[in-house]
């Protein structure tokens, strides 16, 4: 469980990453990915020998829109999240199934030489440390407009959800799920990753949401509220 390490010293100072665009990953929070790339089941199996732990980071906007660019030269971003493999599972034709358990964020530093296919950079948690405390800010969380947005959303959409589990979850588990999962796109994920506090990661998604009821409305002619 994520819950063994407290503090950035409990972490190593450099980390394999896996760059992917549109895929963050936050503290206590679980992320499913599949890994079929020869590079990224390489990093995989590494991690699995060692430690464990994978960094999650996004290329750079520059680089494009590709998922994950190729090679070793293309810029990614400054922050990221470590991740502790909890769970895999090996397919016949051997693409993997991964669950990440999010540690905390760390700045990434400067790229470590290797021959590995993947990538292995150096990284710092303590600009993060404030990651290592569960549940910290959650009392400064604005949790009725949270879900109240969340469900104007859900209902714009034609979605459903599990209310029931939704209104059990902690403040932390449900932001931070909601980052990891919400349907924006590279520069709102990160926006979301990088944001201050527990408080202004659910402003950012009460205002993502609301941005995007306010432009269904303007088209529609018909009013959400």
């Amino acid at each position: 469980m994520t819950s063994r390490y407290s503090s950035p010293s409990d972490l190593p100072p450099t980390l394999p990453v896996f760059p992917l665009r549109g895929a963050i990953l936050l503290p206590r929070a679980s992320l499913t990915l599949n890994v079929f790339e020869p590079r990224y089941l390489a990093l995989v199996d590494h991690a699995l020998a060692n430690d464990r732990l994978v960094g999650v980071v996004q290329p750079a906007a520059e680089t494009g829109s590709a998922e994950s660019p190729q090679g070793k030269d293309f810029p990614v971003r400054k922050v990221g999240c470590a991740g502790r493999i909890t769970a895999f599972n090996e397919t016949e034709d051997r693409p993997l199934v991964i669950s990440l358990g999010g540690i905390a964020r760390f700045a990434l530093g400067g790229e470590i030489a290797s021959e590995a296919p993947f990538r292995i950079f150096t990284v710092d948690f303590i600009p993060y440390a404030d990651d290592f405390i569960v549940d910290l800010g959650e009392d400064d969380v604005d949790r009725v407009r949270l879900l109240a947005t969340l469900r104007r959303y859900l209902d714009a959409n034609g979605l459903n959800a599990d209310w029931e589990r939704i209104n059990a979850a902690a403040n932390e588990q449900l932001i931070n799920t909601l980052s990891i999962l919400c349907p924006y796109g590279a520069e709102e994920k990160q926006a979301l990753l990088e944001a201050g506090s527990l408080s202004d990661r659910a402003e950012a998604l009460v205002a993502l949401a609301e941005m995007e009821l306010a432009a269904r409305d303007d088209n529609s002619g018909t009013s959400l509220q």
